[in-house]
């Protein structure tokens, strides 16, 4: 395990244990509202407000910006409150957002014509394709200060920075589970299977996948794979073989969980009719028991209808060895379009939203600032079960031509693996994609 790594979970433990001995002394804690509320949500480090439009350096921090983004659950809510915060702190500036749901591929598309908004999420290209599209963010003062430092970079610069870092696992109804007669957490797959069970006798939809929507089956598709691997190069390995899918290796075992539950019934009644922001309510209700994603949803959750400590979180049991990998992974990472009239602006909201918006902790998310503490308490059960962290590796070049040759995702690769009469087809046909897109890459 890499020191970052060992240093980030230090300030996790150390979170828990203080908040042990005084109760919830985060204060805002799940509250999700997304504002600065406490010493945990601004660094001392933060540049100084000189009242005007500059920054401390001298900067000419004016005109307008748009920042694309996959939260549309933010749109005419907590961004309003964001663009009137940044706006206090540089009087001659604004911010406007602009969400999509198809974040990776909009991107994409968007950066490829050359017109596209000042602050976007970077999308799957290549490191070696940043500096084309990106800026460096080195000036920002940062590099020193944050995980994944080298994820967005190329060449020695800084491209993106991650919102946040993320680990995957179940998050889960305590009052569903404690209903369904559930009376300890599972530690093994069986017993996942066995939980599973016990809740739809009890008329509780046990997963919410949310499969019509797709891309929260991402999990299926990288992380619980890399988990069952214990690898975190499980992924960049792929350019090394012509068929890196197979039902026995780490992605056919991880998409099987997925599918051995749709085939006992234990995820939606009809997953093709599935909505994600209802089922956000639908696990905060109690109806739905458990999500399989990362930790930025349990505050979501709270918001959509019941209390924090209703909520809980552990890792996924992906077989019955008792072994628990976890992956940690950053987030999208910011990255301000170079070609950005108003550049000093793009790369001040940046920085804001990193150290000042406080949407780590209303997105649940490990912080990725170093100095900076995360507030998410379920972080202390899950820390329970003493799971391996994996921690994430910059993506590999050739791997992701590869895999944008091929043109395949994730997520709707794990829909089609679930769906099929015949997985071992799926694995089968992507075999082949990955097989073709790789000779064309690899010379």
């Amino acid at each position: 395990m890499k020191k970052s790594m060992l240093s980030l979970l230090t300030i996790v433990m150390l979170m828990v244990i203080l908040a042990a001995c005084g109760g919830n002394g985060n204060g805002n804690s799940g509250n999700g509202n997304g504002k600065n509320e406490g010493s945990n949500n601004t660094s001392t480090n933060a540049p100084a407000n000189n009242g005007g439009g500059e920054e401390a350096g001298g900067e000419d921090i004016s005109g307008t910006i748009t920042f694309l983004t996959n939260r549309t659950d933010m749109v005419d809510k907590e961004y309003v409150d964001y663009a009137k915060r940044f706006k206090e702190k540089y009087p001659n500036a604004d911010v406007k957002f602009e969400a999509v749901t198809d974040l990776d591929q909009t991107t994409k598309i968007r950066i490829a014509s050359g017109e596209f908004p000042d602050v976007v999420l970077i999308p799957t290209v290549p490191n070696s394709d940043l500096p084309k599209y990106f800026a460096p963010l080195d000036d920002l003062g940062l590099n020193d200060r944050i995980y994944f430092k080298d994820y967005k970079a190329y060449e020695g610069k800084v491209y993106g920075i991650s919102a946040g870092a993320t680990t995957t696992g179940i998050v889960y109804n305590k009052k569903a589970f404690t209903d369904a007669g559930i009376t300890a957490v599972p530690k093994t797959l069986d017993e996942f299977y066995a939980a599973a069970e016990k809740l739809k006798a009890k008329g509780i939809v046990p997963l919410a996948s949310n499969f019509k929507d797709q891309w929260p089956l991402y999990p299926w598709g990288s992380e619980v794979p890399t988990s069952i691997a214990g690898n975190a190069n499980l992924n960049n390995e792929r350019k090394d073989s012509d068929a890196p899918y197979q039902m026995d290796n780490a992605y056919g075992l991880g998409m099987t969980i997925i599918r051995t539950m749709y085939e006992k019934g234990y995820l939606e009644p009809d997953v093709n009719s599935t909505n994600w922001e209802q089922s956000k309510k639908d696990v905060a209700s109690g109806k739905f028991a458990m999500f399989m994603l990362g930790n930025w949803v349990i505050p979501q959750v709270v918001q959509s209808g019941t209390m924090d400590d209703n909520v809980g979180f552990f890792p996924l049991p992906y077989d019955n060895s008792g072994k628990l990998n976890v992956a940690l992974a950053p987030d999208w990472g910011y990255g301000v379009n170079k070609d950005s009239k108003n550049l000093a602006t793009a790369k001040a909201f940046v920085k804001w939203m990193l150290e000042e918006s406080g949407f780590d902790d209303f997105a649940g998310f490990i912080p990725v600032l170093k100095d900076k503490a995360p507030n998410v308490a379920q972080l202390a059960e899950f820390n329970s079960f003493n799971p391996t962290y994996i921690e994430a590796v910059s993506d590999d070049e050739v791997t992701t031509q590869i895999v944008n040759k091929a043109q395949i995702t994730k997520e709707a690769f794990a829909q089609e693996f679930v769906l099929a009469k015949d997985p071992q087809k799926i694995l089968d046909k992507y075999n082949a994609e990955w097989a073709k897109a790789k000779k064309a890459i690899v010379k």
